[in-house]
């Protein structure tokens, strides 16, 4: 007999979503950051923090921007939240705030940008981290 729902018409699993580049693997440098589960961030994350040069020519002044800085703030701000949730009420989604100079724009004033951290299952049910923002899903 087949399950309830029967046989799903299309199966999508995180590793697609690695490879295709709709999920960048950020694993490699989570452990600086106090994370240890794999953690990979949406493409529209990664064009958040991603600085190059043409988003510095955008900009009237110099900003001393650089993708790695900016990485590291999200990273850091990220494990900050992580740590300070597990602390308090242990939840699967944390909300992470971080100062940054949009990319958008001429803006250098940093804005506060807002990205959603979600444990989940993995492709075989092991638990992975997803960096996202808000109405990603």
């Amino acid at each position: 007999m087949e399950a309830f729902w029967g046989k799903p018409i299309s199966v999508y699993t995180r590793a697609q979503a690695l490879e295709d580049g709709t999920l960048c693997d950020l694993t490699p440098i989570a452990p600086r950051y106090g994370f240890k589960i794999p953690l990979a961030c949406t493409s529209a994350v990664w064009h958040t923090i991603e600085w190059n040069e043409a988003t510095e020519a955008r900009k009237p002044d110099s900003t001393g921007q650089s993708t790695e800085g900016r990485l590291h703030d999200v990273l850091m701000m990220a494990g900050l939240a992580a740590q300070a949730a597990a602390r308090n009420e242990p939840t699967h989604i944390v909300e992470v705030k971080v100062l940054m100079v949009p990319t958008a724009g001429s803006v250098v004033t940093p804005l506060e940008e807002t990205f959603i951290l979600v444990v989940s299952g993995g492709d075989n049910g092991e638990p992975v981290l997803t960096l996202m923002l808000p109405g990603e899903d």
